[in-house]
């Protein structure tokens, strides 16, 4: 049995024997954990939670994703954009605060059960349905969600409506508040984006966050900023949460998973974009199934110890590589860090202002608006760039339901894709002086026989353009009345489906049935598989399927030079040469 594979922790934990490595991960664990307590509370309170709520999430998923994923470096915990989701889900169906909390648990108990089925049975690949350029579009506008819902609380005053309402309009009553707009409360933010952003830029290596955070709770507790009006955390609960098992109900299953599928691949999507990203610097090997696993017993793990639906940080996970981190235990500490911090350092967090943590929030999704990475789609390819921008527009349209908004955007680039191979490229062939065969409507100058017709298929032949691909060859048929072969060159024949089979079978005999006999050159292995299983391959012939597109017409006009008692013009005949023609002509 091979223990590595059921407990991938073990790769690593021999090498914490050395003390240079165990020291790395120590110092990274801790200068994440610095990070993450007040990065946590922050998304608690996005989530639609209280703060305290952020250092349940902060141990334990945190703790099992590292042990069991396959990233070293990955730093699992609260994450801005599944902190919304979760508040989107879970507001509609929640009746009082303490039915909402057992709804977070039970959400990332099936985000967890989801993502464990996932990669049990390796079916990682099915966050490819979620392209790039949608995603891009998504935690564009995410980001800008998330960061506008955050204004209520930097300017000191209530956000109309509820969690479900349209959002736009609940930002527009915020603005219409502007005048009720609570000082202290704007300093409080304004101050802590000052010290953020100031450090960033000045000192990039000082913690930030912790920094701006310390600072907004030593001032709040000089000037009693409570007892001015001003919001802040609050009490919060001394020691660990309790071990409870998460509500269930089939009726709660059937509302809560669609969230929880969409919570499980957008968070999945970004922790292994992350990780893949740190894996490309150190050069370890990234196993996407199971960092599936890893983030999925997190989760599981979580939901038993009062954590909502948990993913990996780009934020913190550079600060965990930069920091040194060599292995999957710095996270482990990291996790006992915050750990420490519930047993005993809870009061010193009664005074942080609550402003502070939107601003904390707010600086963290700046980083992710890029718009640039829409243009480049746009440029990559045109389609990419509609599927981007109409998810962009969706999820801000749909906000604060931002399933939809994915959900539709992952929906416009599958359909694009199957319009870009509904009517793949088909291009005619003739031999270009080089003697390579080129595409004769860019060298119109090249000579064609009207006795062979050779064509090539840049696409597979499957349901959705197996049509287009017997229209396009009938057509050239037509359009060569004297053609007796009719040459597909298929080495851009990827697959074949049962309806690509179907009407090649028909093709053929129509086209014998008229005296053309159709002709195949360099299929691949899976497709001569296919057409060997439904005796396709004898329908069409041996002879007739040849590895190469040279041996084909060579084949072809050795029957033609039988046929006419002599050599004919060929002018798709491997070696041909036009002058050699005229000569033999003269």
């Amino acid at each position: 049995m091979n223990f590595k594979q059921f407990f991938p922790f073990l790769a690593w934990a021999g090498e914490l024997k050395d003390k240079n490595v165990l020291r790395a991960d120590i110092l990274a664990g801790i200068t994440v954990a610095l990070v993450l307590i007040p990065q946590s509370m922050a998304y608690a309170q996005l989530a639609g939670l209280p703060a305290y709520f952020g250092l349940y999430i902060s141990f334990m998923p945190v703790m099992i994703a590292a042990l069991w994923g396959s990233s070293r470096q990955l730093a699992t915990g609260p994450v801005a954009v599944v902190s919304i989701m979760t508040a989107t889900a879970l507001a509609p169906v929640a009746t009082s605060p303490e039915h909402y909390i057992a709804l977070a648990m039970f959400l990332a108990l099936l985000v967890g059960l989801f993502q464990l089925f996932l990669g049990v049975f390796r079916l990682g690949l099915v966050v490819n349905f979620l392209s790039h350029p949608v995603i891009v579009g998504f935690t564009n506008a995410a980001a800008m969600v998330i960061g506008l819902s955050q204004l209520s609380k930097i300017f000191g005053v209530s956000m109309p409506g509820s969690a479900s309402d349209h959002f736009m309009g609940r930002i527009w009553g915020v603005f219409e508040q502007i005048g009720d707009t609570h000082i202290l409360t704007l300093f409080m933010g304004l101050g802590a984006f000052a010290i953020m952003m100031g450090l960033k830029r000045y000192a990039p290596k000082l913690p930030g966050v912790l920094i701006a955070v310390s600072s907004a709770i030593i001032i709040s507790w000089l000037i009693n900023f409570e007892e001015k009006g001003g919001t802040v955390v609050g009490k919060i609960p001394e020691g660990l949460p309790n071990l409870e098992v998460p509500l269930f109900s089939a009726d709660l299953v059937i509302t809560l998973l669609p969230s929880a599928i969409v919570i499980a691949l957008v968070g999945f999507m970004e922790a292994i974009s992350i990780a893949k990203a740190m894996a490309a610097n150190t050069k370890d090997h990234i196993d996407p199934n199971q960092e599936l696993i890893g983030q999925g017993l997190g989760n599981i793990a979580g939901s038993f110890t009062q954590a909502y639906p948990a993913s990996g940080s780009f934020s913190r996970s550079a600060v965990n590589l930069n920091a040194g981190a060599l292995t999957g235990f710095s996270s482990v500490v990291t996790a006992l860090i915050v750990v420490i911090t519930l047993l005993f350092l809870t009061p010193l967090l009664y005074h942080l202002p609550k402003a502070v943590l939107a601003a904390v929030i707010m600086m963290a999704v700046f980083g992710l608006i890029n718009f640039k990475a829409v243009k480049h789609a746009w440029r990559a390819n045109k389609h990419d760039g509609i599927a981007s921008i109409v998810t962009f527009i969706a999820t801000l349209g749909f906000a604060p339901h931002l399933d939809q908004g994915i959900l539709l955007g992952a929906g416009l680039a599958i359909g694009l894709y199957l319009y870009r191979t509904m009517s793949p490229r088909i291009a005619f062939l003739g031999r270009f002086e080089d003697g390579t065969l080129r595409d004769i409507s860019v060298h119109t100058e090249l000579p064609v026989d009207e006795k062979v017709v050779a064509v090539r298929f840049d696409g597979s032949l499957y349901f959705a353009n197996v049509s287009y691909f017997e229209e396009a060859i009938l057509a050239a048929a037509a359009a060569h009345k004297e053609a007796k072969f009719i040459l597909v060159v298929g080495d851009g024949i990827n697959e074949l489906d049962a309806s690509g089979e179907e009407v090649l079978h028909h093709l053929v005999q129509r086209l014998h049935d008229n005296g053309v006999t159709l002709v195949f050159s360099g299929l691949k292995r899976q497709i001569l598989k296919i057409m060997i299983k439904t005796k396709l391959i004898k329908h069409i012939g041996k002879q007739n399927i040849h590895a190469t597109a040279d041996q084909a017409l060579e084949a072809i006009y050795q029957q033609l030079d039988a046929a006419a008692d002599g050599e004919v013009y060929c002018p798709l005949r491997p070696g041909f040469k036009m002058e050699n023609y005229q000569r033999i002509e003269k």
